[in-house]
């Protein structure tokens, strides 16, 4: 039996997903067949949910995710993303389905839309939600939503009723409205939650600017980490229909996989101590854009 056996639905879509999924893992610095062992090893445990997009390594972590789906698409539920919002979005989807080697994905959201100019411009007359929905009627994705670290842009797009599933970061450095605001409401009126950022692109458990690159030259940090146990319990007590995970490497996902097998809902007490220390975690590692200016 798998480790991670689907058990609830995401938002209106019907599909019911493993409660962690499969985030980005594009490194051209690793053989494909590594990346995409390091996948499959992933569908093994039984995450059945993936998210790639075209400017993830410049379009390789769609090739990596297609050449990872070959033989296996069945019951694997796809996200892609549309990165230019200014163009027209029917070549930027069969671009991206021509790198996946697909002819339709089952999400595909509008990534980081994070201003209310931009969600404004893509709702008007022609607008992009309107390509989109073009491109769902054609066949080319099942359903459709929004990325975003501004919840401002999350709440109205929210209460448009367009979006199936929106995607927004929920973790142990991260504004709290995510948490407090937008997850309630996306459950409320059900849309699908796809939640990232549990390790603050791996600020809180190594000594990294960000996705394992190097810290500035002189750079004065606490010394505090947290541990992958309780970013990832940390995040599942919060309750987002799933918790995106980049697990590049095979002692990462041990651990991940561990931890949510483990899990139990933490207490507020246990919550606000793994807030506190996340704060410190950060401190020196350089911007976290995925929180807005309150």
């Amino acid at each position: 039996m798998s480790l991670f056996q689907p058990r609830r639905e995401l938002g209106r879509t019907g599909f019911k997903a493993s409660i962690l999924g499969i985030g980005d893992l594009a490194d051209r610095k690793l053989p494909l067949s590594t990346l995409v062992e390091t996948i499959h090893r992933a569908m093994d445990a039984g995450l059945n949910l993936i998210d790639t997009a075209p400017a993830y390594e410049d379009g390789y972590s769609e090739e990596v995710v297609g050449a990872a789906l070959k033989g296996r698409r069945s019951g694997m539920f796809v996200i892609d993303k549309i990165d230019h919002h200014d163009k027209p979005v029917a070549p930027q989807v069969e671009g991206s389905l021509r790198r996946l080697g697909l002819s339709e994905v089952d999400l595909l959201v509008f990534h980081g839309v994070s201003d209310l100019e931009t969600w404004h411009k893509l709702s008007g007359r022609n607008g992009g939600l309107a390509q989109l929905d073009a491109c769902v009627k054609g066949g080319k994705a099942r359903f459709k939503g929004v990325s975003s670290h501004n919840p401002d842009v999350l709440k109205i797009a929210i209460e448009s009723r367009w979006c199936d599933v929106v995607m927004f970061a929920v973790g142990p450095y991260v504004d709290e409205r995510f948490t407090n605001d937008i997850l309630p409401m996306a459950k409320r009126l059900h849309v699908g939650t796809v939640c990232f950022k549990t390790f603050g692109s791996g600020k809180l458990v190594a000594d990294t600017s960000g996705y394992n690159e190097p810290l500035p030259p002189g750079t004065t940090i606490s010394g505090t980490r947290l541990t992958v146990s309780e970013c990832v319990s940390y995040t599942l007590t919060h309750d987002p229909d799933v918790t995106l995970l980049g697990l590049s490497h095979p002692h990462e996902q041990a651990e991940a996989f561990a931890a949510a097998s483990a899990f139990r809902h933490l207490t507020p007490a246990r919550m606000a101590d793994i807030r506190l220390r996340a704060a410190d975690a950060v401190r020196g590692k350089g911007e976290c854009w995925w929180n807005p200016v309150s």
